[in-house]
């Protein structure tokens, strides 16, 4: 009886948090739309808070226990949604970037690449080009 009980709470404990996981996507999802940095800046630091909070539970979970399928689903639900959240912002940032340069070209002679993490940066860096 103490073990249903207790895999009861567990479930719900974990559905409290995937609820707040959620919740928290759809008002970061609502800031971006409206372009609120302030906003979007609160929302994504308590997405974060609320997504490793999930992550501790659902580990705890799965080692005592197991997680139920539908509750494993909405948690990887959520995550794609993340992944679509980071890739929008990854192209908007490097279509500013683009802007940017097409805006403030960089001085002659300093040609410019994308680099590893896709934001424009300069061949010359104060070091020497050898060919």
């Amino acid at each position: 009886m103490a073990a249903l009980q207790a895999e009861t709470g567990q479930r719900a404990d974990l559905d409290l948090l995937v609820t707040a996981v959620e919740q928290r996507l759809g008002a970061l999802t609502d800031a971006l739309r409206d372009r609120n940095a302030p906003s979007i800046e609160l929302h994504a630091t308590e997405l974060h808070r609320d997504l490793a909070r999930a992550v501790e539970a659902f580990m705890h979970a799965a080692r005592h226990g197991g997680v139920p399928d539908p509750m494993r689903l909405r948690l990887a639900t959520a995550g794609a949604q993340v992944a679509r959240q980071r890739e929008a912002l990854a192209r908007a940032t490097a279509a500013l970037d683009r802007a940017i340069d097409v805006l403030m070209p960089a001085p002659a002679g300093q040609a410019s690449v994308y680099g590893a993490s896709g934001r424009a940066e300069s061949l010359l860096r104060g070091g020497s080009l050898s060919a």
